[in-house]
């Protein structure tokens, strides 16, 4: 009996040690430990003429805030915001979700919204994933690239969302089923270091600033960036987003002029593009933005990919998943 207890406490002994390790080169322990945060601090903003203007133009264009947080028509080409309802957040409608996710009212409505939330709480939500409450936040906002968001400009957001009147907008919480309530945990990551912008007399190097904070959904996937592949399904339809390399398969064959109207008014020659391309939005940009964001992406590996959401869906053993031209990978 003795001998049996002994080789029971070992065999458990190693499980342990195989789980341990196991769980530290897979998931990590952040789903158990909560995520990573930092404090939040007593900072405030200044809302300058400079930085409001400056919010407003990032929040309504480069940024894609009222993509999510405002309710939108999509019946309409290029999905109009709901009258009065611009950033008082909503349930996505995103039926792959795992569970339900809801856009947070980020108007300064006291009751329902960010009316209560300090300066830096908006701040840490916006590039840091994690909320007010101390809750993760669902990645679908993008956090991973809004991390990238100078100071300055974080600055003129917050700003800007404080200056909007508040909109009265009661929402559900965010209910993730498990596991995936305890994997997300790991997403959050403190900025504790200044983030600066880019040098705005380098073109490209603005436009890669503007391209990793706009173009999240083209480059969703880590092994082909900006190749596409993301599927977005939706009351717009089943849509995979695009390759915007210089790749023939993507858009190689555009010009600056091309690219300029497709994202001012959702249209490539007669081809309607669907709303969840946020042209809606990107349309506010002004052209010497959107000249060095075409310049940026002129300069990035070309992916060979080819996405066509005009065509049925078919395999494509690229990315492994369905989409329009996935055969013709």
């Amino acid at each position: 009996m003795k001998r049996a207890g002994k080789i029971l406490r070992i065999s458990l002994l190693v499980l342990a040690v195989l789980l341990a390790v196991g769980i530290t080169f897979t998931i990590g322990w952040r789903p158990f430990l909560g995520p990573r945060m930092r404090a939040v601090t007593n900072r405030q903003f200044e809302p300058t003429p400079e930085r409001l203007a400056r919010g407003r133009y990032l929040v309504q264009g480069l940024l894609g805030c009222e993509t999510c947080h405002s309710p939108k028509d999509w019946t309409a080409h290029g999905a109009p915001n709901l009258a009065g309802m611009e950033l008082a957040g909503q349930v996505l409608p995103l039926p792959a979700l795992p569970g339900s996710v809801t856009a947070a009212n980020i108007t300064p409505d006291r009751e329902t919204g960010g009316g209560n939330w300090t300066d830096d709480e908006f701040a840490r939500a916006i590039r840091e994933g994690i909320g007010h409450d101390g809750r993760t936040i669902f990645p679908i906002m993008p956090y991973d690239a809004y991390k990238n968001l100078s100071d300055e400009d974080l600055a003129s957001v917050v700003a800007y969302l404080r200056s909007l009147p508040g909109v009265r907008n009661p929402l559900q919480p965010t209910q993730v089923k498990f596991p995936v309530n305890y994997l997300v945990r790991g997403a959050p990551e403190p900025v504790t270091e200044p983030v600066s912008g880019p040098n705005l007399a380098d073109r490209v190097a603005t436009g890669k600033y503007y391209a990793t904070l706009g173009c999240g959904c083209h480059r969703a996937v880590e092994s082909r960036p900006y190749g596409g592949g993301e599927n977005l399904k939706g009351p717009w339809g089943d849509v995979t987003s695009a390759n915007i390399t210089p790749d023939p398969s993507g858009i190689s064959y555009y010009d600056e002029a091309t690219f300029i109207k497709a994202l001012r008014t959702g249209y490539v020659g007669a081809r309607k593009l669907s709303s969840i391309m946020p042209f809606g939005e990107l349309q506010n940009l002004n052209d010497d933005d959107l000249k060095a964001i075409f310049a940026y992406l002129r300069t990035v590996k070309p992916v060979k990919h080819r996405v066509d959401n005009t065509l049925p869906p078919t395999y494509c053993r690229l990315c492994k998943q369905k989409h329009g031209g996935g055969d013709q990978n």
